[in-house]
């Protein structure tokens, strides 16, 4: 059967892409079988994950050399993230495998030294042409180098970091005849890259031209895989860095008392209404899942996080709630969706064990791009220094990062202060001056790690936490603050400081913003890449479109909302 197919060789969220191409009026077949990959009109490889990993499954499939086959004729392709990446001849991933070779040249790893890498959030894409297109994205800017003849392929370039025509160059995407590629995800650049996909689908012959014009339209987008990209209206710019900072809606999920999920948002980690004497009350109920996030993706959100805050730990797999939250949401919500909450062994009713790294595969399946590990993120750091700092490949976070990329693994930290009146008072742990003194005049504190929701402690600092994290492979520090959750008086400044200068992946602060200025304050005396709110944006206290409009009079560069879908 002819007509577009999709290469979906096992790894990572090709449900979003599925809805994507659903929503904008067309078919799509997977292939099955080494022999479909000739049988498309056009084919669509979505790569999602590491590198390695991906090559790998496709020679372990049969897929490799019917692939390299129908690039060959020309034949119209559309490759994203890892599906563009594969096309080179290697990755400095992983070494060791070897990539298609059809474009000459090895993927590089970006330079950590002035930025947090991966590559997460939006950014702005700049159309290469003419003699420009030669040189622009020349060998000798990182992220791609080889042959002269990769340059020929460069349709567009992106800056990271850097102030002027400082940071790293990296080709966000490639065109050679009918063979098109984006390192961004378009179905996870909201509207501005849907619009990049309905290109490449409705377009006859000309594919390359078709995609070209919907570039110049998009402008910001989302690229993935460790370097990622994303984008809304683009306006040609000067080489330099047009990195966004982004704002993240977060959805606490759990069932009430009668069973429904519900989105809930508690005071200092407590849920429940305050009631009368010693009875329970109701779980604070704001609203359903499915439809806050596509309320807040058409209000701009940058990215959706569900916490699934009570785990459904009695169900099976295949039947977790989550599940269909997820999936209902990728139908309308084109931004990056995050999942946390039971990432872990998971043991079902009748007594089968099902690992983390098959949890996490299950919620890539049905909608979600990164998974967010909290008590389990602790256990693994404790054994990380018993085995002398040192992971062994066996936790949560190690097996997801190998599989599925870095970008997909977040580490949500719920550190609690603890006062002490001198640093010797804690002399495992690193103390900071907090901006408050202690409720007995006490100077100084640690920041203890806490599993259970909140609901235990450990002999563990949030600094050891996060660089241990760092170590086995997370992309990503959702930081929390018990001390501020639910206060509204603004972000932990100190604590996020403090851990956003012990690493060098991303972190989104979290707990505390009662006000648009909150959002400013925390990225100008921070550096953080994200903020997070969650009940402001629930009750309608904060608008997030003041919370954007605020942010781009104080001078941060921030994406601006999406126009519609073209029609």
């Amino acid at each position: 059967m002819t007509g577009t197919y999709l290469l979906d060789y096992g790894a990572g969220n090709v449900r979003s892409l599925v809805n994507a191409v659903k929503k904008l009026g067309h078919d799509i077949t997977f292939v099955k079988d080494p022999s479909d990959i000739l049988k498309a009109d056009k084919l669509i490889f979505p790569g999602v994950g590491a590198f390695g990993s991906a090559m790998q499954n496709l020679h372990s499939k049969g897929y490799a050399e019917p692939l390299k086959k129908y690039l060959s004729l020309n034949k119209p392709f559309m490759g994203i993230c890892v599906g563009m990446q594969s096309l080179f001849e290697g990755s400095d991933e992983t070494p060791d495998v070897p990539g298609l070779g059809v474009i000459p040249g090895r993927v590089k790893l970006f330079d950590s030294k002035d930025k947090a890498v991966p590559h997460m959030g939006w950014n702005t894409v700049r159309t290469v042409q003419g003699e420009e297109r030669m040189t622009g994205c020349g060998l000798e800017v990182p992220f791609v180098e080889g042959s002269p003849e990769a340059r020929e392929w460069c349709l567009t370039s992106t800056q990271y970091g850097g102030e002027g025509s400082g940071g790293e160059v990296f080709i966000s995407s490639i065109r050679r005849g009918n063979i098109f590629c984006t390192q961004f995800h378009p179905e996870k650049s909201g509207f501005a890259g849907v619009n990049v996909l309905k290109a490449f689908l409705d377009g006859d012959a000309a594919v390359g031209a078709e995609a070209d014009a919907a570039l110049i339209e998009a402008g910001q987008v989302a690229p993935g895989g460790g370097v990622s990209v994303l984008a809304p209206t683009f306006v040609p710019v000067p080489s330099q860095d047009q990195f966004t900072k982004r704002i993240v809606a977060c959805l606490d999920v759990r069932a009430n008392d009668q069973g429904d999920l519900v989105v809930t948002k508690g005071d200092q980690y407590d849920v429940r209404e305050q009631s009368e004497g010693d009875q329970q009350g109701d779980v604070r109920n704001l609203g359903k899942p499915v439809e806050l996030a596509q309320r807040y993706f058409e209000e701009g959100a940058d990215e959706i996080t569900f916490l699934n805050i009570t785990s459904f730990r009695n169900c099976p797999l295949l039947d977790l709630p989550m599940l269909e939250v997820l999936r209902r949401t990728s139908e309308t919500v084109f931004v990056p969706l995050t999942i946390g909450g039971g990432i872990k062994d998971v043991v079902d009713p009748d007594g089968k064990l099902h690992p983390a790294l098959e949890v996490a595969g299950e919620y890539f399946r049905n909608g979600a791009d990164k998974v967010s590990i909290g008590s389990d993120a602790v256990y693994a750091a404790e054994k990380f220094y018993a085995l002398g700092g040192r992971g062994d490949g066996t936790s949560a976070i190690e097996t997801i990062a190998y599989a599925y990329g870095s970008q997909a693994v977040v580490i949500s930290v719920d550190p609690k202060k603890v006062y002490v009146n001198s640093p010797s008072d804690a002399p495992t742990h690193h103390v900071i001056q907090p901006a408050q003194p202690g409720p007995n005049g006490e100077k100084y504190c640690w920041y203890q790690c806490t599993v259970s929701g909140g609901r235990e402690g450990r002999d563990m600092d949030v600094r050891q936490l996060v660089i241990a994290c760092q170590a086995l492979g997370a992309g990503e520090i959702l930081l929390n603050s018990m001390d501020q959750d639910g206060m509204k008086q603004g972000y932990d400044l100190a604590l996020i400081q403090d851990v956003r200068a012990a690493i060098r992946i991303p972190v989104i602060a979290s707990s505390g913003a009662g006000s648009p200025e909150h959002f400013v304050e925390v990225f100008e005396k921070t550096g953080v890449e994200a903020a997070l709110a969650a009940g402001i944006f629930h009750r309608r206290e904060v608008p997030l479109e003041d919370v954007k409009a605020t942010c781009v009079k104080a001078g941060i560069r921030i994406r601006t909302v999406d126009a519609p879908l073209a029609v």
